[in-house]
């Protein structure tokens, strides 16, 4: 019996040799989007100690393995919006600290991190000890072009446009691994050039593909800019994304293009295995929920609760419990960047409902431009006083006005040809028909001359957004005055207030 154990141990054994020296086997976790540091829905799903668990048991079963970030997460936050003891804002900063914490093996650029000013952009990547690459995105430097870089005691380091690691098996044979990315031309921004994205990663493939043995993609683009990239490079046989906050796993040809959902809320296990002799590559994804069945990592536990003591002295301020649950949406209220700039949205019409009935609805319609909503996420399950934090970050009061139908129909306008951008407005009790092209308050076609009241923001009526719109504007013909106490001095108090009763 003993020699049948050794024999079949040893029958094993052989034939497990055969396969390591033959097969170099990697594995890849993958995160994108991501804008909190920990879990939410009430601390059910997400959080990067949950990541960090997961990345420790993935190297603990194979140490071929790399935790890669499919970009978006420098902003925007609810923490990034607080400020430090010197009153700068932090911008980021806590998702720096704690991904540092986590050796991130490598980190593309999504059209989020340029939502940072130059200053606090570069900050940020001076205080990272990850890898970061960048195919597309250069400095705007005068009249030249310069790649991005990270600096430190004065030292800089270009920001490679290619990316490659070296994996070996078990008998010491290697492979190399090669990474490129591309970022959509999304947020246009004075100091960064976006180059042409297509062609600078085709380009980047051409120098890598004779130097390796795989080349991947680490990208954030839209899911059709995907498919194109992929068409145009068929090589490649996995595009790990992001710019989506729905997990994805979509075929192209051979290839396969993935992304998780937003906020850590899951992670995709990438297993990957190439065989040396025949270059035959396998691979076996894996989309693992990180939800409250995996432990939070101590170390970045830890960190994030540190944070957490921050966000939490500047949130009681406002709040007495925070964490309270107060609403419970069964049906995600969405307020991604992209449809809260250009469309209607249940959770943009649920916030301007909410400003209508804090002045007990005593108003004809309520206001809101999309770009105040900076969450760029879906809520649903457990909703907390912070979550409405993290939706309405800047917060600011809301107000109630007079002004005549055509001043108001301006505005209308004027948001609805903002479609796309931070100026599109979110409405509650108007309507705009597509045939007669006129606008309706409850129903009834706008009339010039009638007097209007509207709920609107303050940042509205200072004219940031609809340069008309403010106090000076003869057709606005009363700002009504209410008491600091009074529930419109803070839009965040309204919608939890709203959503509570």
């Amino acid at each position: 019996m003993k020699k049948n154990i050794v024999f079949l141990v040893a029958l094993l054994f052989i034939a497990c040799s055969k396969n390591t020296e033959d097969t170099v086997e990697f594995t890849i976790l993958s995160i994108n989007d991501v804008y909190e540091i920990d879990a939410l829905e009430g601390g059910k799903s997400g959080g990067l100690a949950r990541v960090e668990t997961l990345h420790k048991q993935l190297l603990s079963e194979n140490p071929n393995t790399i935790l890669v970030h499919g970009a978006d997460f420098l902003n925007p936050s609810l923490l990034g919006t607080m400020k430090d003891e010197n009153g700068e804002r932090f911008r980021g900063k806590q998702m720096i600290d704690v991904m540092n914490a986590m050796n991130f093996d490598l980190v593309a650029f999504g059209n989020h991190e340029f939502d940072l000013d130059y200053k606090d952009f570069q900050k940020r990547l001076n205080e990272s000890t990850f890898q970061w690459i960048s195919t597309n995105n250069r400095l705007v430097g005068g009249d030249n072009l310069v790649p991005l870089f990270v600096e430190k005691n004065g030292n800089r380091t270009d920001i490679p446009k290619t990316v490659t690691f070296e994996f070996k098996n078990a008998s010491g044979n290697k492979i190399n691994v090669g990474f490129i990315s591309a970022t959509i031309d999304s947020n246009p921004t004075d100091y960064i050039d976006y180059g042409d994205k297509y062609e600078d990663a085709i380009n980047a493939y051409k120098v890598l593909e004779p130097k390796t043995d795989v080349v991947l993609a680490l990208t954030h683009l839209a899911l059709h800019q995907d498919k194109l990239l992929s068409k145009s490079l068929p090589e490649i046989p996995l595009i790990i994304g992001g710019h989506e906050h729905t997990n994805m796993l979509v075929p192209v040809g051979d290839a396969l293009i993935s992304k998780a959902d937003a906020n850590a809320k899951t992670a995709y296990v990438h297993r990957i295995s190439v065989d040396i002799k025949t270059d035959e590559i396998k691979i076996d994804s894996e989309l693992v929920s990180i939800d409250e069945t995996i432990e939070r990592d101590k170390e970045v536990e830890h960190l994030v609760q540190q944070w957490n003591v921050q966000l939490d002295k500047k949130l009681r301020e406002i709040l007495s419990d925070p964490y309270e649950v107060i609403y419970t949406a069964e049906t995600p209220l969405d307020g991604r960047d992209t449809p809260i700039r250009s469309t209607q949205t249940n959770l943009g019409v649920l916030i301007a409902e909410s400003m209508s009935e804090a002045f007990d609805n005593d108003v004809d319609c309520a206001i809101i431009n999309g770009g105040s909503i900076r969450i760029d996420d879906e809520l649903h399950g457990a909703i907390t006083g912070v979550d409405i934090f993290r939706v309405l970050p800047f917060g600011g009061g809301i107000n109630k006005v007079d002004m005549t139908g055509a001043l108001l129909e301006k505005v209308l306008n004027y948001g609805r040809l903002k479609a796309g951008t931070g100026a599109y407005l979110q409405l509650f009790n108007a309507t705009y028909n597509k045939e007669s092209k006129k606008w309706g308050i409850a129903g009834k076609p706008i009339e010039s001359n009638k007097t209007y009241k509207v709920a609107l923001t303050d940042y509205l009526l200072l004219g940031f957004d609809i340069p008309f719109l403010k106090n000076d504007n003869p057709e606005l013909l009363k700002v009504y005055n209410f008491s600091q106490d009074h529930l419109s001095s803070d839009i965040r108090k309204v919608v939890i207030n709203y959503l509570k009763n």
